[in-house]
Parts: C-alpha cells; structure tokens; sequence
C-alpha cells in the first residue's frame, strides 16, 4: 500500500479538539478492553521479519502481516513467514503481485504486467483466491484477511472489493486511522492509516484517542527502520512498549481474531 497523505490524516484527526470529537456508542470489546488496536505490515518485507517481528515477539503482541505472495522476501524466507505464523502472527492476503494503478505521478515504478488499470475483475479475483490458498500452504489457516495494495479499488472493468469479500473476514481501505462507529462498521471496508515518519508520540496519541471513542485504530506499516515508507524502529518500539503497558485498555490482537469479534457482537446487537 503506498499512501501519499498517510501522514496528514493522522495530523488532522489529533488536531480536533477532544470535546468537538463525535463520541461513538459504547461497543464490548473482549475483558472489559476500551479499543482496539490492529498492527498491521504490508508488502513482506525484510525489515518486518528482521525488526517488527522480535520487537512484536518482545512484547508479547501479535500482528497481522500482508504478503505480497511473488515478493522476493517470501520466496526466500518461506520458513521465516511460517515461524512467524506458528508464533500467532496473522498472514494476510495482499495479492499475488500487488496491482495498482499506474496513473499519475509518482506511480512510474507500476509495471505494466501488474497495473491495476488493466487487469480485470475477475482477473483480482484469480489472483486473490490464488494467493489465499498460497497462504493456506504456508499456515494452514482458512480465514483470511486482506488490505488493498496501494488503496487502489478500480479494475479496468470496474470495482473489484464485491467481487472478492466473500474470501475474506475483513479487509482493510484507505480511509483514516479511526473507524467513527463500530456497530456500523462494514468489515470489507475497514479504514486504516499507513504511518510514513511518524513519531511514536504521534502514534499512541492516535490509540489514545480510539480509547476515548471506544473503537479501533488501524495501523497498516511498511517498512520498520528501514525499506520503503517506514517508520523509524525507535518509534515503533514506543508504541509497542505502550501497548504493552496497557494491555487492561487496548486490545491489540490480530485483525483475523477483531474482524471476527466485531461481526460476532455486530449479529448479536443486529435488530430482530
């Protein structure tokens, strides 16, 4: 996922003042828990496996990790992304080859073979499908979540989100770090925020506020000190020492398990 204004959003949503922040309904989460927190990794990268994964393991929290499933760091580290499973951490879904569009700046590194622009729904679909039971090899799990790659949505024959939800418990779109509500949340259409030299300040300041709204932030990272669009080691590690700290608060857990938890209260609350 490559995110111009990752850092903005999360700049505006801290600058509103508390008391003009629309309180959202309460929601149950697990234990008594205020929020919930989704660390997420996208693009299979070294520096998750080298950096993000110990410090996860470190701190006793789990993360959910989007493999692009031709990437070279999961062809040659295959053992590494099972260990990493085996330990709790999620393998998510985030294609076979990352297609996004190719239009406009910034976007001359797209690769014609793999621009969203022309490949077809049914096309994403193949792909996706492909690229689960690719997971399903590495760790044996059926469900399954995904995150758009780029927050890119338009096939060249249209919209290709509805003709995939149904193979995933949850995925994850470009839209802001907070979901406002979480008894309306759509699971196929989870916002998240894709932090590019954000400070840790910045980021618990970010949980901080789901806790005062009752809901969930949404973390998609890339590279954690170093790779591309990355957040310094340092200031994840503020944020995970955090965490850890206040685990009787925030519920930080994989997205599979919160996906799977918010469409369990939603059908219990769900009017009869």
């Amino acid at each position: 996922m490559h995110i111009r204004w990752a850092h903005a959003a999360i700049v505006a949503v801290l600058a509103v003042p508390a008391f003009a922040r629309a309180e959202a309904p309460a929601f149950t989460w697990p234990d008594g828990q205020r929020a919930a927190v989704s660390l997420a990794y996208d693009d299979a990268l070294e520096s998750q496996l080298d950096t993000a994964i110990p410090a996860l393991d470190r701190h006793g929290l789990k993360g959910s990790f989007y493999l692009i499933m031709a990437a070279e760091p999961v062809q040659r580290r295959m053992q590494d992304w099972r260990a990493a499973a085996a330990n709790g951490h999620e393998l998510g879904n985030h294609s076979l080859f990352h297609q996004c569009s190719g239009k406009g700046p910034g976007r001359e590194w797209v690769a014609p073979q793999r621009d969203l622009d022309t490949t077809s729904v049914a096309q994403m679909r193949d792909q996706l499908v492909v690229a689960n039971t690719l997971l399903q090899a590495l760790d044996g799990a059926r469900e399954r979540t995904f995150t758009a790659p780029c927050g890119d949505l338009q096939a060249s024959d249209g919209p290709y989100i509805a003709a995939v939800k149904d193979q995933f418990v949850g995925i994850k779109l470009v839209g802001g770090a907070l979901v406002e509500d979480m008894r309306t949340l759509d699971p196929h259409a989870v916002p998240v925020t894709a932090p590019v030299g954000s400070s840790g300040a910045e980021l618990i300041a970010l949980v901080e506020e789901a806790g005062r709204r009752g809901t969930m932030v949404n973390f998609t990272f890339h590279g954690i000190g170093g790779d591309h669009l990355s957040v310094s080691a340092e200031a994840h590690e503020q944020l995970l020492a955090y965490l850890a700290a206040h685990r009787d608060r925030y519920w930080t857990a994989t997205f599979v398990e919160q996906m799977r938890w918010v469409r369990a209260q939603q059908a219990a609350h769900a009017p009869r």
